[in-house]
């Protein structure tokens, strides 16, 4: 419960400032993408200003996502390799369990009581 009510304290002011943005910033802007000749560009891009805010926020979160991924694939590694060593730990104990228990019904004594040396009294 108090997870949804600090992501909902962060999310909708969070929110509100993005709608907020759009909704001001509605008038066209010129990318440019043509350094050579800027007042007359053969590649160029006319959008409303928060698209490009809403595109920088969005190569913004893959980058930052795909940065930290790849500076915990080494956790990754050897949480993979610490999970295969416990399954082979867990595959060990099992095995000598079995053994110890087919050893014990082997060696299980007898419940024939010992007789008692007749003595002559």
């Amino acid at each position: 419960m108090l997870k949804r009510i600090v992501w909902l304290l962060i999310a909708l002011p969070a929110g509100l400032l993005l709608v907020t943005l759009a909704v001001v910033n509605r008038h066209e802007v010129r990318l440019v993408l043509d350094p050579f000749r800027p007042e007359n560009p053969v590649i160029s891009l006319a959008l409303p200003f928060y698209v490009y805010l809403f595109v920088a926020m969005l190569v913004g979160v893959v980058l930052g996502g795909t940065a930290v991924w790849l500076t915990q694939g080494r956790w990754r590694r050897t949480a993979r390799e610490q999970g295969r060593a416990a399954a082979r730990w867990h595959a060990e104990a099992d095995r000598l369990t079995r053994e110890r228990d087919a050893v014990a019904a082997t060696k299980l004594p007898s419940t024939r009581r010992p007789r008692l040396a007749a003595t002559g009294s």
